[in-house]
């Protein structure tokens, strides 16, 4: 009888902290989210009727498009949207290979000095990347790449961090795989795109979706590395539009291009969430 009661005591505590722990959940998901559902309404509220609130409303009955179609039709948006992709993509592109290239260096091949060369490599990770933005600018302006995308591009080509996650990843695939590759006559080359590549690629999935939302958000460096509008990128251009396209009093247009900016990284997080977990997860294992 007591075995009993205790066991249904046990149950009751179990049910009452599943209830607070979802509770506590619940309550956090609401003020996480609760400023990208401010950012939607303001977006469909028409210009009128977002200043004509006395009190701020949660809710509209009169939703619009018009701040969109403003969005892209006002300012050139669509432009800043093209300049981002190509940034993204090359850069992402260009920081794959020399990533796959040097972690699997430093994961696989003996060299003289390599211990030295990758500690000496991650003490780099305690410099704040703010501190080099002015020697990157000095550089870029002397070799001429201001307002172009090779200046934009080429300091953001390299991560320590992220040649660190995959060699780290490399590290974990048995020695064995490797020199019996070796014996089967397979270039370092041959081992790495048929045997490494293909066992970690969740990590390198991780990377160039890191990487991507990285690109698709940098500020500083765009912004300082270019002043021609036919350059700027999404980050830059936002700032541009609120501060010479609608104006700073069209909150609801600026809202509806702030949401036309998010909407691309919301849903690649969403598709990909698994794949990051999983090789952010393994990239930080050992054994």
């Amino acid at each position: 009888m007591n075995y009993e009661k205790l066991e249904a005591s046990a149950r009751r505590r179990s049910r009452l902290g599943k209830i607070v722990t979802y509770a506590l959940l619940t309550l956090w998901a609401v003020v996480v989210l609760f400023p990208f559902y401010w950012m939607v309404l303001t977006s469909v509220k028409s210009y009128s009727a977002y200043n004509s609130e006395w009190t701020p409303q949660l809710y509209t009955l009169s939703p619009t498009l018009e701040n969109y179609v403003a969005a892209f039709t006002q300012v050139p948006l669509g432009d800043y949207f093209v300049n981002t992709i190509i940034f993204t993509l090359v850069t992402t592109a260009a920081m794959l290979i020399i990533t796959v290239l040097a972690a699997y260096a430093f994961a696989r091949l003996s060299f003289p000095g390599k211990d030295l060369v990758f500690t000496l490599f991650l003490s780099l990770m305690m410099i704040p990347s703010e501190l080099v933005v002015i020697t990157n600018y000095v550089t870029m302006t002397e070799l001429d790449l201001r307002n172009s995308f090779p200046g934009l591009i080429l300091p953001s080509v390299a991560s320590v961090f992220y040649i660190y996650l995959l060699k780290e990843n490399f590290a974990q695939v048995p020695d064995e795989l490797y020199y019996a590759a070796k014996v089967d006559g397979a270039s370092d080359g041959k081992y790495l795109f048929r045997v490494m590549i293909p066992i970690c690629r969740p990590t390198i999935v991780t990377i160039t979706i890191l990487k991507v939302i990285e690109c698709w958000n940098s500020y500083v460096w765009p912004r300082l590395i270019t002043d021609d509008p036919e350059y700027f990128l999404l980050s830059v251009g936002i700032q541009e539009i609120r501060e010479n396209g609608f104006g700073r009093e069209n909150i609801p247009a600026m809202m509806a291009a702030v949401v036309a900016v998010s909407l691309p990284l919301i849903a690649l997080f969403l598709i990909f969430r698994k794949k990051i977990m999983e090789g952010v997860s393994r990239g930080g294992m050992k054994g």
